[in-house]
């Protein structure tokens, strides 16, 4: 680390999943580190809400950024979460023919994934379509099969990847908003909501609010539109009709409605594509519940038989460009990463790779560290894996995780301890949903929410109390 510890070598601007990624791979590395977001914690913007699919990049456009970032990230994806706990469930995934039309591209599909270096993608029939997804409605005439598409945690990426950071000695500054940018004399001051941070280079990761910030520093590169994705999740007991991804076949008009298993056991319907203007309208809509109804009712009728455990929506960063947007101004020491779509979670630490490079090759010393500590060992929320009240060797050292708080989830007692004391705590029961599943079951919190409120309200007390 070089000069004033208040002057930061390097200010990542946006917690996501993306700029988390940056911070932890700039952090292994003799530079001071500044992870700065508008909210109160990591990964509660667009990252909370992605579709979770660790891609295999197959259906990118070969030859962008995209398309190179998402497969090297996929590698480095998979093989950090194997050292991390973040679990991934391998279901593959199914392209599903409804049309001539569609039948059709899939021979271009298949080619379009060779090109991007994927050689898995085989043709089906309609009769291997239906033996491999049973429940699927009438009318399907051909797939393709990807067999390396993968279910992921999400949220436990991005706590993972801020968890690392910190560790690695950034320091996260959360519920800092930046309003204005000054230059100085080698550095930039971000003028936030909670006081200025200096540094010598800036990292430009704010998501939707990317190109607000690249003008800030005198561009005007891109413009982002917020892209409401609504989703409507399924009970566990719907898990049995769809044990892999059921992709549609993409069209000029996007890539559609698709049907996916989650992480926790459910099963995703969705999502819808509404370009905003609002920057945080999340909020469901009685039009996106029909579409998605309809949608339904064609792909898996028998999915729309099943209980709806929760909706909600997500806002996308679309813009107006075909790829990501990793661009450098050396002359004022800063990096936009713009434009990263629904693919940066599998694509972030690539981007944080690639980020490196760019920095390095824009004047940024970069020396590697000998000194790193071992990436932080996450909890399991997967449900394809041995939870803690399932787990009697646990239970027998420490009965607090034989008590379950959250019967919808089986999440514990010594789970929600463990959240609430670990090195990232929440600041609110969303944030501890995120890192337990706790109150994200059918009943969605109606009979644990005041008892896990109490908890998180008692552990934030105590911090107050010991600061």
């Amino acid at each position: 680390m070089t000069g004033d510890p208040e002057v930061y070598d390097v200010a990542v601007i946006g917690a996501g999943v993306v700029g988390s990624a940056i911070a932890r791979d700039l952090s292994g590395h003799a530079v001071s580190v500044a992870l700065l977001d508008a909210r109160d914690d990591v990964g509660d913007g667009t990252s909370k809400a992605n579709t979770a699919i660790l891609h295999t990049g197959f259906d990118a456009k070969p030859g962008t950024v995209e398309s190179r970032l998402v497969r090297r990230g996929y590698e480095l994806l998979s093989e950090y979460a194997k050292a991390t706990g973040i679990p991934v469930e391998r279901t593959g995934a199914l392209l599903v023919a409804w049309t001539l039309e569609e039948l059709d591209a899939l021979p271009g599909l298949r080619d379009k994934a060779e090109a991007n270096g994927y050689r898995h993608c085989e043709p089906v029939t309609a009769e291997e379509v239906y033996r491999q997804v049973p429940a699927l409605g009438p009318g399907a005439l051909g797939g393709l099969t990807v067999p390396d598409e993968s279910v992921i945690c999400s949220w436990t990426t991005a706590l993972a990847l801020a968890t690392d950071a910190l560790a690695r000695g950034a320091r996260l500054l959360l519920g800092h908003r930046v309003n204005s940018v000054e230059s100085g004399d080698g550095t930039t001051t971000l003028h936030t909501s909670r006081g200025p941070v200096t540094a010598r280079w800036v990292v430009n990761a704010a998501g939707l609010g990317a190109d607000v910030l690249d003008a800030l520093f005198g561009h005007r590169r891109f413009t982002v539109t917020p892209r409401r994705g609504e989703l409507l999740v399924y009970d566990k007991l719907a898990r049995p009709l769809a044990d892999r991804i059921v992709l549609p076949v993409p069209s000029s008009l996007g890539k559609g409605v698709l049907i996916c298993p989650t992480i926790y056991g459910n099963v995703m319907l969705g999502p819808t594509a509404e370009d905003l203007t609002d920057r945080t309208d999340t909020g469901t809509s009685e039009s996106g519940l029909d579409f998605l109804l309809a949608k339904g009712a064609r792909l898996m009728p028998r999915l729309l038989e099943e209980e709806i455990t929760a909706s909600y929506a997500g806002l996308r960063a679309a813009i107006d460009h075909d790829d990501y947007l990793i661009e450098p101004d050396p002359d004022r020491r800063y990096l936009l990463v713009g434009g990263i779509r629904s693919t940066g979670l599998t694509a972030s630490l690539a981007i944080a790779e690639h980020v490196r490079s760019v920095l390095a090759g824009s004047g940024l010393a970069l020396e590697p560290r000998a000194d790193l500590p071992e990436p932080p060992r996450m909890p399991n929320l997967g449900e394809a894996f041995v939870r803690p009240y399932q787990d009697a060797e646990l239970i027998a050292r420490d009965s607090a995780y034989g008590r379950v708080i959250c019967f919808c989830e089986r999440v514990t007692e010594g789970e929600i301890r463990d959240a609430l004391r670990s090195p990232l705590p929440p600041a609110s029961l969303n944030g501890l949903a995120r890192r337990t599943r706790v109150t994200n079951g059918r009943c969605q919190g109606f009979y644990c929410k005041a008892e896990t409120g109490a908890l998180l309200a008692a552990a934030s007390a105590s911090r107050e109390g010991n600061a």
